[in-house]
């Protein structure tokens, strides 16, 4: 394995976050409502390829070997707790914030509705794209770029101070909310903002096993695209 120097590291997360808002900025001029997914595919897939050459895999990123059956006897857990934490903060983030006055808070963007709509209509072909959308790109594809890449990357170059490590978690969270500007607006910036800070710190408290997220993520995303599907009121 090749060591990287510190100042190389923040380096190549700058770039890697560079190239994805670029990626995306070009794919959602033809797909935007896939932009997502289809930048994070090829960002993980260049970054896999340049992580090898270092030396390095994805288990240094949090997809670890579950050594023991005490891990995964807790994997259930840890996920359960991780879909509390999303819901939690996702519903809490929006009552808190219409109470203080900001109605943005309390309303579906318009890009929502434009983006999913062929899933609230109905479509079956839609929801079943979206459901593995849910758990290819959101769930194992965000986790592993915002939470296992950049925290771990960031962490690593920064320091495992107190302040350093709350600089590593902050960042990517701040990112994770940019990155959901393009369709939800600035509620999805504070929104999933504060969901990428509560699945960071998690992350942390795991020892950074990426798993637990990783199951969390995708089954909430599932459970929301099936409530749309369903027209279900949850």
């Amino acid at each position: 394995m090749t060591t990287t120097p510190r100042p190389l590291m923040l380096l190549e997360v700058l770039i890697a976050a560079l190239a994805a808002m670029t990626i995306k900025a070009l794919i959602g001029l033809v797909l935007w409502r896939y932009a997502g997914p289809l930048t994070l595919l090829i960002v993980l897939s260049g970054l896999t390829v340049y992580l090898h050459w270092r030396g390095l895999g994805w288990r240094s990123f949090g997809l670890i070997k579950l050594p023991k059956l005490k891990s995964w006897l807790l994997l259930p857990l840890q996920a359960l707790l991780g879909v509390v934490v999303i819901l939690a903060t996702g519903v809490g983030s929006a009552s808190i914030g219409t109470a203080l006055g900001f109605e943005f808070m309390g309303q579906e963007p318009a890009g929502v509705t434009d983006r999913f709509g062929a899933v609230a209509d109905g479509s079956l072909p839609h929801y079943l794209l979206w459901l593995a959308i849910s758990i290819l790109a959101a769930g194992l594809g965000e986790e592993l770029f915002f939470r296992g890449y950049m925290i771990n990357r960031l962490r690593d170059a920064l320091g495992s101070g107190v302040v350093m490590t709350a600089v590593s978690v902050i960042l990517p969270a701040l990112y994770f909310g940019y990155g959901h500007v393009y369709y939800q607006g600035l509620r999805g910036l504070i929104t999933t903002g504060l969901i990428g800070l509560s699945l960071g710190l998690l992350f942390l408290i795991y020892k950074r096993n990426l798993w637990p997220l990783v199951i969390a993520h995708a089954a909430v995303d599932c459970l929301v695209f099936t409530a749309l599907y369903f027209n279900l009121d949850i």
